[in-house]
Formats: C-alpha cells, structure tokens, sequence
C-alpha cells in the first residue's frame, strides 16, 4: 500500500489536474450486491489494464458503454478504461500500445490470442470545456481534447448518465457521478448537462443518443430530445470520415430498424444517406422499397444478435438497391441494354450518395460486384453457373438474390434452384441445369425480355475488397 502510494505520487502528471478525494461532484458508489454485474462478462484483457495501471499507482476503470452493457447483463462487444496517467504514461505500461487520434488522443492497447486480437481503449479523464476555451469552434464544437482533469469533471463531460459510470474491477465497485443507474432503472436515456449546448459540441451526440435509445429499448428524456429538431444540420458540419463510422455503428447495433425510425421520427434522416430520403418519406417511397429494406435489416439485425458477421459492403448495397432498380429500369427503358444499363445504374446511384455520408471505396468495391451478380444469377445453363460460384463474393451475391426471391422482387424459384444447385452433386447440377436449358441468359429487373438481344460481356468476376 505504501509503494503504491509513493507510485501515485511520483506519478502524478502536471498536466493532470487532480482534486483530493473528489471534493466536488462526489460520486454514489455501488457496491456488487446493488449493480449485480457479473464478473464472468468482463473482458480478461480490460481487467489486466486497470489492473496493470493500478499497480503503477494510477487510478484506473472500466467506463462507459461497457459499464452499461454489464449493469444490463449484456456481455459487451468493446471495452474503454478510464484513468488519470497521461496517454505517454500509458504507453510505457503496454509492449503493444499506440497512440491515436489529434482532437482527443487516446491509447489503443493491444492483446494478442487465439482468436482476433483485442484493443483496448485507454482514455484520459478530460478536463471540463471552460477550460479548454481555445480548442472550441465558434459554434461550440471541440476542435480539441487533449486538457486532462479529474475523474469527476470527466463524467461531466461524458454524453449520457447511463455511460458516465465508472467500473473498478478489483473491488467490484461502479462509481455513478450522475445518477446513471437509477435512470436506467427507469428505462430513461438523459443527456448530462444542458442538452442544446451538448450537442453543440459534439452533433453526432444527436445520432449517439438515437443508436441508444433503439439498442436499449429506452425512452428519450424530453429535454434530450427537444432540441434535435432545432440542431440536426448541425451534423452537416461532422467530417465525412466520422460520420461515415457512426451511421456504421447505428446500422450494425443489431437493431438498426429500429434507429432508422428513431432517425425518422427525429426528422435527422435527412442527407445522412440520401436513399433514405426517398425510402423512408411515407409521400414518396414506394412500400416495395420499405419492405425490401426493413427485411435486409432485419437480417442483419438477427446475425448481429446471433455473434455472426455481417458485410458492410453487403448492407449497404441492400440499402441502396431501391435506388439502384429505379435508375436500372430509367435506363432500359432509354433503350440502354441490360448489363450496360446496369452499369449505368451503379454509378448513378453511388453519385446520388455523394451529398451526404460518403461510403468508403473498400465497401463501394462490394456493393458493385454484389449488383453485378445479379442478373448473371438468371443465366443457368452452360459454364455460367459454374463460372459464377468461384466468384469470391459469390455467397454474398448469393445471399443478396434470396433477399430479391424474398420481398417479391425474383420469383422463388429462382432462389430454390440455385440453393439445389450449390448442394448437388455434378450429376444433380447438369440434371438442373437441363431442366432450364433453352432459356434466354439476359433479364431486366423485373421480367424477361422476349426480344432477341445482341449478347453482353459478362461484368469483371472477383473484384478486389
């Protein structure tokens, strides 16, 4: 106890602006038998860095959204510690730690397993905005992060009540600065501190608080909500890349129906993706286009809540297909012939995307050759079918025709026989091929084309992601 003490003295940070025993803003402690979290949920890696911070006389703990998922008996998919070293203090403590980040740098500690490695993130308490003046924008965002402070102003500066706890690991403790588990008792989503000026200073607050509200099944606090309508384009002002990340996270939170709605109803669906624009306005989208995608995510949804994987590439392309058939169908019926039309239709719908959250090039890469597929999956006689399942992304291309066979768009029997043919044997495979010999090779979106076409090269197979 006492080298540990003389540990956290040497240590302490001028930089770090500590107050004794937290002698403002105290926080509720709550012992295990209150909180019930189970220590079988906790990440071994997460443990061993608190622990490893601990005994270098720092103070250290499990914070945020972690400590939410627990507190609900959810195993959570990352973990964040929170501790008063420097991200340089921490760094010298880890064989495998980097830093990251320019607005708010943090340390990303990596561990090295069986299965895909863990990164734990590695915060420093900040200090309270006031006394970071020259790092905000006029508008009142952060520009940068970078003041430390003290735990307590820390959890002042977090979003919500229900991830400004704090878990410390060796005694089984959270420390609730703001009244986070009582609102979680009440199923309430609450933003700390005054909620306009919150969102001033960070506007993805405003799609974080959405993502929440759907995953936790929680209402939104009417102060919390009020001035979303007021302040949504404010997002605007986000840069691409990060928006890009948080609409990712809304749309694989395994429950992103539900937050599309959420979008909707809060009127901030807007411009995030154009497509659903048109998708999700009652005026103007088709309930074709509704159920295509409301069935897509459900999928997804259900993988995520499963622990399977999911594409982004793959959703995104559902998500944009609705756009993607209109533009195909405009262009056919301009006399453009199909695979060009097709062609046509891709770069047309991905353009559409640029005036909102732009989509990486890795995921645009899979959403094409997925499109591509698709009317290649009509042309069952030949090599053709043979061709196309030593295509790399032909389980998702796969997968993605189902969805079609599935909202009405492909007949079903279409998905039937390529499901009996990726299981037969090669004298199934040619018996089923035989059963639709003579079949023209070429499709429209909706139905076949009697007149003869001229033939069409077939679109590039296996494009690199």
């Amino acid at each position: 106890m006492i080298k540990k003490l003389i540990n956290r003295i040497l240590r302490r940070d001028p930089m770090v602006r500590h107050t004794a025993a937290h002698t403002s803003g105290a926080p509720k402690r709550i012992p295990r038998k209150t909180h019930r979290i189970d220590p079988q949920l906790l990440s071994k890696n997460a443990v061993k860095v608190t622990d490893t911070l601990q005994q270098a006389g720092y103070d250290a703990f499990i914070v945020g959204g972690a400590v939410r998922d627990l507190a609900l008996g959810i195993g959570p998919k990352d973990f964040d510690v929170a501790t008063n070293a420097t991200p340089e203090q921490v760094q010298k403590l880890f064989r495998k730690a980097r830093l990251i980040g320019r607005r708010f740098q943090i340390v990303h500690v990596t561990f090295f397993g069986k299965g895909q490695p863990e990164i734990i993130e590695v915060s420093t308490f900040r200090a309270l905005l006031e006394n970071a003046g020259e790092h905000v924008a006029e508008n009142g965002r952060i520009l940068r992060d970078n003041v430390w402070g003290t735990q307590h102003e820390d959890a002042a500066r977090r979003d919500f009540t229900i991830n400004a706890m704090y878990y410390d690991p060796a005694s089984e403790t959270v420390l609730d600065y703001h009244g986070g588990m009582a609102d979680m008792q009440k199923k309430t989503l609450r933003m700390i501190g005054d909620p306009a000026k919150r969102y001033r200073e960070d506007p993805i607050r405003m799609l974080r608080a959405i993502r929440f509200a759907a995953k936790t099944g929680f209402t939104l606090d009417v102060a919390t909500r009020a001035p979303i309508a007021q302040l949504g384009k404010l997002i605007d002002d986000v840069p691409s890349a990060r928006l890009f990340d948080e609409i990712l996270k809304l749309l694989m939170s395994g429950y992103s129906w539900a937050a599309i709605q959420g979008l909707r109803d809060a009127g901030l669906h807007h411009g995030l993706l154009p497509l659903l624009d048109h998708i999700l306005d009652n005026k103007t989208g088709s309930k074709e286009a509704q159920d295509f995608v409301r069935i897509a995510l459900a999928n997804t949804d259900e993988r995520i809540q499963a622990g399977k994987s999911v594409s982004a590439g793959f959703l995104f392309a559902t998500l944009l297909w609705p756009d993607l058939l209109n533009n195909w169908k405009k262009n056919l019926a301009n006399g453009i012939s199909n695979i060009p039309a097709l062609h046509d239709a891709m770069d047309e719908t991905v353009a559409s995307q640029s005036n909102g959250m732009t989509i990486q090039r890795r995921f645009e890469s899979d959403m094409r050759e997925i499109w591509s597929m698709q009317p290649r999956f009509e042309k069952r006689v030949g090599r053709y079918p043979y061709r196309l399942i030593e295509s790399p992304r032909f389980r998702a291309g796969y997968d993605f025709m189902l969805l079609r066979c599935a909202t009405g768009e492909q007949h079903p029997t279409l998905g039937e026989w390529w499901t009996s043919f990726i299981t037969s044997d090669p004298s199934g495979q040619e018996t089923l091929m035989a059963s639709v010999k003579g079949e023209s090779g070429g499709a429209s979106p909706t139905k076949r084309r009697r007149r003869r076409k001229p033939k069409e090269a077939l679109p590039t197979e296996g494009a690199e992601s």
